[in-house]
């Protein structure tokens, strides 16, 4: 017997982004800090693109967690901005679980720093009442691979599916036909080698 396949639904699902602050960012060591950001403003730009309720949270920006990372609030000027005051699993923050409810969406993209901490405490307790939890693991970042894979793993255990955010923005646009080069800029401003692609394309398409 086949498993099913719960695919990722632009008509109902929200992107979470939890504890991208300066002081949180210098953490990261499992992936290149410059790659990292690209992948989250990566990922914040699909979240744009297709028009999905967004949702900001910090931790403690006056301790040394620091605040938001700028360019995500300059992106989402308009989306729920919830800062804690001190509660390290965002779920235990009810104006946070109150946006996340307001949306009425019931698939949640989630991506953060730390992994095991800032991504895996808010899915767990969203998982638990029955939300469907999507993490982008490219744009969620830890200490090293060991703490990355228990993190996963604990995660994938409970439920949660564990994507990119090219995977993501890929399985959120069906196909191809609906938006070529909308979908082909996006990549192409975030993944160098994808400009050839788009520059071929757009020769061919203008040869025809």
């Amino acid at each position: 017997m086949g498993t099913t396949y719960n695919r990722l639904r632009k008509d109902d699902a929200t992107v979470l982004l939890v504890d991208h602050q300066a002081g949180l960012l210098s953490l990261v060591r499992d992936i290149q800090p410059d790659t990292f950001k690209n992948n989250v403003l990566a990922l914040a730009a699909l979240a744009k693109y297709f028009e999905l309720p967004t949702i900001l949270t910090t931790s403690f920006e006056t301790g040394p967690n620091g605040p938001l990372v700028p360019e995500l609030k300059e992106m989402f000027p308009d989306a729920p901005y919830i800062a804690r005051p001190g509660q390290i699993n965002a779920w235990d923050n009810e104006d946070f679980v109150a946006a996340v409810k307001a949306t009425g969406k019931k698939q949640l993209i989630v991506a953060g720093v730390v992994t095991e901490v800032c991504v895996a405490f808010p899915s767990l307790s969203a998982l638990a009442e029955d939300f469907e939890v999507f993490v982008v693991t490219d744009a969620s970042g830890t200490f090293n691979p060991m703490t990355r894979d228990a993190a996963w793993t604990r995660m994938t255990h409970a439920g949660a599916q564990l994507m990119t955010w090219f995977g993501t923005a890929c399985e959120l646009h069906r196909d191809w036909r609906n938006d070529v080069e909308g979908l082909g800029n996006l990549f192409s401003s975030h993944i160098p080698d994808y400009r050839n692609l788009m520059t071929s394309y757009f020769t061919l398409a203008g040869n025809q």
